[in-house]
């Protein structure tokens, strides 16, 4: 039941994360991971999240590939 739980509070940890990162760069999270989906890139939150914290440029390239799949 415990893990269940930890894992619930680390996702809405990596949410917010991806949020504050994505936010920075004029989107939204949804509009992110649409857009992910529709480059066909399959990375999960965890991933993103430290990604968003600790390798910024690349970060930065992906959520630019996901607004040029929007458009």
């Amino acid at each position: 039941r415990d893990r269940k739980h930890r894992e619930r509070e680390c996702g809405g940890l990596w949410t917010g994360r991806m949020q504050a990162a994505v936010g920075a760069g004029g989107m939204n999270y949804s509009q992110f991971m649409y857009g992910l989906k529709k480059a066909e890139i399959e990375l999960d939150r965890k991933v993103l999240s430290d990604m968003a914290i600790h390798n910024q440029d690349s970060f930065k390239a992906l959520t630019e590939t996901a607004r040029a799949q929007l458009s």
